[in-house]
């Protein structure tokens, strides 16, 4: 299962992290969020121990989907050392989210 990231261990989480993170901001309402759900919790399995893969639910958790501007979810947020490197809206296939983990590790 991918990490639950809160508005309380993001910056530790995923900016501070010195693994690349792929962050999914969902909700649970969100039908395309549902789609995408069992792809991130894959990738989670796929990669641990080589990037950090988390969820953030923007309906509980507003402070930094607002700071990145996340206005459609799904959205898939990529971050290196801190710095964010990418960003996927709506639902795409298993092989767009790992090839942005891939291309950082």
């Amino acid at each position: 299962m991918a990490l639950e990231i809160t508005d309380a261990t993001f910056e530790e989480t995923v900016l501070n992290s010195d693994k690349p993170v792929l962050v999914d901001f969902w909700a649970a309402w969100c039908g395309p969020c549902r789609m995408v759900g069992p792809i991130i919790d894959e990738i989670s399995k796929e990669y641990d121990g080589k990037a950090v893969v988390g969820k953030v639910d923007v309906d509980a958790n507003q402070e930094f989907a607002a700071k990145y501007g996340v206005r459609n979810i799904p959205t898939v947020l990529v971050f290196n050392k801190g710095e964010l490197v990418g960003r996927q809206v709506g639902v795409s296939p298993k092989d767009t989210y790992t090839q942005a983990i891939d291309q950082l590790l």
